[in-house]
């Protein structure tokens, strides 16, 4: 038997080290377009690898996918988070959950799970030709002709799994695959503002942040960067908008409570509170609510109090402009930026196309897809990537 899987990223190689693993009389070939493997679990974050989550429960996980959500559940039954962590563990990669649960190698460094992978590859005679882009998928009775730029070869069974890919795109349509519309779904907001203008580094615990005319709402952590705003609540915002958002051309304004989730009332209130406990001391000394000095500085400034304004001599036009900057502050979005170099894409070949129990193309008989090919992404938090190693270990077992 003759397998060829197209892409050595995370899905593929999953797939590729199970199937030979599982079947080792099976041929077992990964075809990589480029010169590099593995490359999104090298730089996964910030190249220590967010492998997993912690969440263990199917209903725990499906929330975080946008794009197939609940379709997934049986998925993450018949491998899990805890299922990975085993994986892992029986092959010398031990793990840990972090606050967030995200999950990462002990060593903090993607190179151990790429070693690993590896390994795995060589010990179950896994071939893995490098710089072999895929041109052309052509069935032939039972068998398919994978066509590169180099040759073409000949497989029993082919497994695509070439991530965020137009050129592989472009393959399955010509095929006769039908594709949701593609758009970016983790990034970044760009935004030129002088309230975090030279604050890059900066970064809040917990705030709330909506964009304005929508639905769309997230919390967590911010993060100033030269660009504009990052972290988890601006990624999440990301992912769930992804459709939204590039209809709006990624201009937009959102609002921010740097509070969390105080009302206007509460943070007035507050201030007033505080004011009367500490009626001299100077507003520019005392930021409030935890909020980073340099930034507290900054939205003084821009609710034009002095630097020598003690609390007691705020006037009624200030306490209502620092109501609104911590709790409503309005912040115009001109653009996007990837998140580090791990780019996500919304969309893909449409999950009708495949039997999710196996991964199979309904169409095409030993066809099978996995990992962002298909219209599936995740939130940051390891989502992705284990979607990567359920989808994987599915077509291991079935094929």
């Amino acid at each position: 038997m003759k397998v060829i899987v197209i892409g050595g990223g995370a899905a593929g190689f999953f797939a590729a080290i199970n199937i030979a693993a599982k079947h080792p009389d099976y041929q077992v070939t990964i075809l990589e377009k480029s010169g590099k493997l593995l490359s999104k679990v090298k730089v996964s974050g910030g190249g220590r690898c967010n492998v997993t989550n912690a969440r263990t429960k199917p209903s725990e996980l499906v929330p975080f996918y946008p794009r197939g959500n609940k379709k997934l559940h049986p998925l993450f039954k018949r491998f899990s988070t805890s299922d990975m962590v085993d994986w892992l563990q029986q092959r010398g990669v031990e793990t840990k959950a972090e606050e967030d649960l995200r999950m990462f190698p002990i060593t903090d460094d993607s190179q151990t799970i790429i070693d690993c992978f590896l390994k795995e590859a060589k010990k179950h005679g896994v071939t893995i030709l490098q710089n072999e882009a895929l041109t052309r998928l052509e069935p032939r009775e039972n068998q398919w002709l994978v066509h590169t730029k180099n040759k073409t070869h000949e497989a029993d069974k082919v497994i695509v799994a070439t991530g965020s890919s137009m050129a592989t795109w472009k393959v399955l349509e010509e095929l006769g695959l039908e594709l949701t519309p593609l758009v970016p779904s983790l990034f970044t907001f760009n935004i030129k503002d002088s309230r975090i203008q030279d604050l890059q580094g900066i970064s809040f615990e917990h705030v709330n942040v909506k964009v304005t005319g929508t639905k769309l709402e997230e919390s967590g952590p911010l993060l100033i960067t030269h660009w504009g705003l990052s972290g988890p609540a601006i990624l999440k915002l990301s992912s769930r908008g992804a459709y939204e958002l590039a209809d709006k051309n990624y201009r937009f304004d959102v609002l921010i409570n740097f509070t969390g989730s105080l009302k206007p009332d509460e943070i007035r209130a507050w201030i007033k509170q505080y004011a009367t406990a500490n009626p001299k001391r100077k507003v520019i000394n005392y930021p409030l609510f935890e909020l980073p000095k340099r930034f507290w500085e900054r939205i003084i400034d821009q609710c034009g109090i002095g630097v020598g304004t003690p609390f007691a001599e705020l006037s009624k036009k200030q306490l209502n402009k620092l109501v609104e900057e911590l709790g409503q502050g309005r912040y115009a979005v001109d653009g996007k930026s990837t998140f580090k170099e791990e780019f996500v894409t919304a969309g893909g070949i449409k999950l009708s196309e495949v039997d999710l129990s196996t991964f199979e193309c309904k169409r095409f008989p030993n066809l099978y897809l996995a990992g962002e090919v298909l219209d599936i992404d995740a939130l940051t938090g390891g989502f992705n990537f284990q979607a990567c190693w359920s989808a994987g270990w599915v077509i291991s077992e079935h094929v």
